[in-house]
């Protein structure tokens, strides 16, 4: 029986949260298929996991694996998956019930008339438990509804609503083919996973259903301010994986999504410029200087992007001054847009 749509769920010491996540998944009952990777916890996710499998058999699989990270927990998902669309579920996160039947229906819709899109758009919400607040993105002023399209039928993204994991679902084999591979033991591999595919992707559906809750607030989440500041490195290496994807503009043929994907490294080059300044140490002033230097190196025309050169101007300001504009900046997104 050909599956609609493989959930991947990556898990690492998820025992405190994964039911939820998983819970949310089966109501698709034997349509969708779960794939449960164990990426080498040392709770009891095995045990959880284990329990899925044999309690929903034509649902639930688990893949037990040494640590690779959630890349790796990723990559192992789409080896393995038999669904003709995968959407990755964080184990923190959960699906909304009618949203998930609703996209159920719409695809399984697609497949009778032999139309399957690339990829299916949805909304998702930003979860602060622990706050009491949720915001939710959509994309209704962004693209166009009740319709396939493809890149120049889409109207400008607000910096806020750029595209993440949380709201798209792929082809499979759109993302086998286009050699999608995330890095080992590296977090911030889903800016990747949602921006390497995309030249790739011909057909859209928007599908205006709040699908994904992003849950937002646990001290060791990798969004969290502190944590980030510590895998800097890991952030940095995503960037540059991404500048090095593609060679732009000029091998995109859509000039609407070449200009997104130049904005969304923009949006990568501000993360990891803020996130060195404020670190502020020597050796991190060291690593910007490095990265801005690879930027230009790469000789692809982002370099002279004009939200590149905005970000070139703030960042060489003299004295303190840059540094005071770009945390500023980040502090009222982060306040407005409630990302971490």
């Amino acid at each position: 029986m050909l599956k609609i749509i493989t959930f991947t769920v990556p898990c690492y010491n998820s025992a405190a949260y994964m039911e939820r996540c998983i819970d949310s998944l089966l109501p698709c009952g034997k349509d969708a298929e779960v794939i449960i990777v164990n990426d080498g916890s040392t709770d009891d996710t095995q045990e959880i996991a284990d329990k899925y499998a044999l309690q929903y058999p034509d649902i639930v699989r688990v893949i037990h694996q040494d640590n690779g990270g959630h890349g790796e927990a990723v990559n192992t998902g789409l080896k393995n998956a038999s669904g003709l669309y995968f959407k990755v579920v964080d184990s923190d996160d959960w699906l909304d019930g009618p949203g998930m039947i609703e996209v159920l229906h719409t695809l399984k819709t697609f497949m009778d008339g032999n139309s399957a899109p690339d990829m299916l758009v949805c909304n998702y919400i930003y979860e602060k438990l622990l706050e009491g607040t949720r915001r939710v993105i959509n994309y209704s002023n962004v693209f166009p509804h009740n319709q396939i399209f493809g890149w120049d039928d889409m109207r400008k993204f607000p910096p806020w609503k750029y595209l993440l994991m949380h709201s798209l679902i792929y082809r499979t084999q759109l993302l086998r083919e286009c050699g999608l591979k995330l890095p080992k033991h590296t977090f911030y591999v889903d800016n990747i996973f949602v921006y390497q595919p995309l030249p790739s992707v011909k057909t859209i559906y928007y599908l205006d259903v709040d699908l994904y809750h992003y849950f937002i607030g646990r001290e060791d989440q990798s969004v969290n301010e502190s944590v980030m500041l510590r895998r800097i490195d890991q952030q940095l290496l995503v960037t540059r994986i991404m500048i090095g994807c593609h060679h732009l503009p000029g091998s995109i043929a859509s000039k609407k999504l070449s200009n997104y994907m130049l904005s969304y490294l923009a949006m990568m080059m501000i993360i990891c410029t803020v996130f060195l300044r404020i670190s502020g140490t020597k050796e991190d002033n060291r690593k910007e200087k490095e990265l801005w230097s690879f930027l230009a190196s790469c000789d692809n025309g982002l370099y002279h992007h004009g939200s590149i050169r905005f970000l070139r101007i703030v960042a060489n300001l003299p004295g303190s001054s840059g540094n005071k504009i770009t945390i500023s900046l980040y502090n009222l997104a982060r306040k407005v847009y409630k990302f971490n």
